[in-house]
Formats: C-alpha cells, structure tokens, sequence
C-alpha cells in the first residue's frame, strides 16, 4: 500500500518558478552563458593580435613620420617627409613592379598547377593514395633545402636545367638562370610554384569531393563533354575555393623573402628586388629604419587594397549564386 504526499509551500519555493514564465529565464542564462564561454575563446585571439599585429603596426606607422636610424640618440616627427621621398624614389617602384609580377605569377602558376593536378588525381585510377602523398613532398621540403636543391640545378657550368635549355630555340641561357635577366625573375616564380602548388592541390582536391555527382551524372546524361562539365559543374562549385587560394597565394607570394634573398638577393642590380627585400635593406643594410617602416606601410596599403579587390569577387560571385 503507497501513500502520497502533497507538496509543501517550501518544496514549491525550493524548486523555483515552473511553467512558460521561467522558459525565458532559462533561456537568456544560457545565453549569457555562452557568451563568456565565446569571449574566454576568442580572447586569447585577440589579445595575440594585439600584441603582434596591431601593435607592430602602429609602431611601424609612427615611426615613418620620425627620421630614426642606427646610432642616432633621438627621432623627431618629420611628418610626411618620408612618404614624400617614398613617391619621387624610381627604387620604390621598380620593386613595386616586380612584386606585382611575381605575385601575380605564382598565383595563376600555382594556383593553375594545383587545379590541374587535383583534377588528374580525382581520378579514379590505381596507386592514387600513393600519388598523393608523393605529390606533397615538395611543400614538406624546408626552404632552404629548396633553394639549395635548386640553386645545383640552375648552376650555369653544370646545372642539369641548362643541359635541356641548351635544346630550346631562342633561349639563352648562358648568363645563368639566377643571375640573368629576365631569367632569374622566372627562376625564382618557378621554384615557388613547385613549392607550393602541392598545398593548393590538396585543398581543390578537398573541394572537388564536396561537388555531388548527382550534377556530373545529369550533365553526363545531357550529353555535356569533359569540358563542358567541368566548366558549367565543376567549376562554378570550386570557385569559393579558388577565389580564396587566389587570395592566400598572393599574400604568401606578397611576403616571400627567404626563398628570393636565398637564390637570387634581389638581382641581378634590382631586377628581382621585392618589397619585402627593399624593407630588410632599407632598414637593417642602410639603418634607415623609418624609411623602411615607410616601405612596410605601403606594402600593407598595396595588400589591403588586392585583398578587397578580390573579396569583393567572392561577394559578387556568391550573390550571382544566390
């Protein structure tokens, strides 16, 4: 035999408000709840931006409108004098070409290479894994190890690369590849492109899994040739992935400095001699550290602007999507 009690105006007030009233009680501490948890996340993120790229920047910032330099006791504010030489120097622009030229090669070098590799082992075919996984040595290669792998191949007297230009009508290259122009401009696109042309690879060939066959099969049906389907399918579903490479390629391209300082050191005079190469010379070759900081701002102000350029692509593509 079971017997039941009645709840007491204590148990009442011990379990607190029941019903729809207290629903959005509950809901707006769980709210509160997940945004400190939000905040503790991001908050190491942001407080790492701030000590080394916000603050980097802005000391960068003041110091090209000082005249500091090696040995020098104390800086005065100069204004803009600095980024008035900046303008009248030919030095600033013919770096400004060059990186531009370069950037620009390796991103559709790269980039191209990477798509076209990915499609060839999105193939169905034997050994593909194993392909793979050898297609991705050259970006575990240390840069270095690069340069020197490359710098044995391009040598002039016995470099292997000279023995298969020596077969090439109209190409001279007994100057050498490194230290000719415009040979040696070429020499350093190329030796970035196999060096990072893998990774791209990896992450197309990561987007071509994400396009349903469903679309291949209907355009297949459809009577759609290999170029056709690639071009009405394929690509338009990859083209958030390449608008994005496109974007890192030419921002890793922008700031590349070991691999061109390594094999060519900005010549031969300044025909290789990038932004990146005019900021180390201007400051730690000459001590001009506030002319360099002036070469950085504008580095930065040249990156901004290519990097709105094409987000504003992505944007216009993604609502042509919609």
């Amino acid at each position: 035999m079971t017997t039941s009690t009645a709840p007491t105006g204590a148990d009442v007030a011990e379990a607190g408000p029941a019903g729809p009233a207290s629903a959005p009680r509950r809901a707006r501490r769980r709210g509160s709840r997940t945004h400190v948890l939000a905040y503790m996340l991001a908050g190491p993120i942001l407080l790492y931006e701030a000590v080394f790229v916000l603050y980097p920047i802005f000391q960068s910032v003041r110091l090209s409108l000082t005249d500091t330099s090696l040995g020098a006791t104390d800086s005065s504010f100069v204004g803009l004098r600095n980024y008035d030489r900046l303008f009248h120097d030919p030095d600033f622009y013919g770096s400004l070409w060059n990186t531009l030229t370069y950037a620009l090669l390796v991103v559709v070098i790269a980039v191209g290479s990477g798509l076209a590799t990915a499609l060839l082992v999105n193939r169905r075919m034997r050994g593909r894994s194993l392909i793979r996984g050898v297609m991705m040595t050259p970006w575990a290669f240390p840069e270095i190890a690069t340069v020197l792998i490359f710098i044995w191949i391009m040598n002039p007297t016995f470099g292997v690369i000279n023995l298969v230009s020596d077969h090439i009508p109209g190409l001279d290259a007994s100057g050498g590849w490194l230290t000719s122009s415009p040979l040696a401009l070429v020499s350093i696109v190329l030796i970035s492109t196999w060096k990072t042309f893998p990774f791209y690879s990896i992450v197309i060939l990561a987007s071509l899994q994400t396009v349903p066959e469903s679309l291949e099969e209907a355009a297949r049906v459809d009577g759609a040739n290999v170029w056709q389907r690639f071009r009405h399918v394929t690509l338009p579903s990859i083209r958030p992935t390449l608008i994005l490479l496109s974007l890192l390629a030419f921002i890793f391209a922008f700031r590349q400095f070991s691999l061109i300082w390594l094999t060519t050191g900005g010549g031969p005079g300044r025909d290789t001699e990038t932004l990146v190469l005019g900021i180390y010379n201007s400051a730690f070759k000459f001590y001009d550290y506030s002319y360099g900081t002036t070469i950085g701002v504008a580095s930065l102000v040249v990156t901004l602007l290519v990097t709105v350029v094409i987000v504003g692509i992505q944007r216009r593509y993604g609502e042509d999507s919609d």
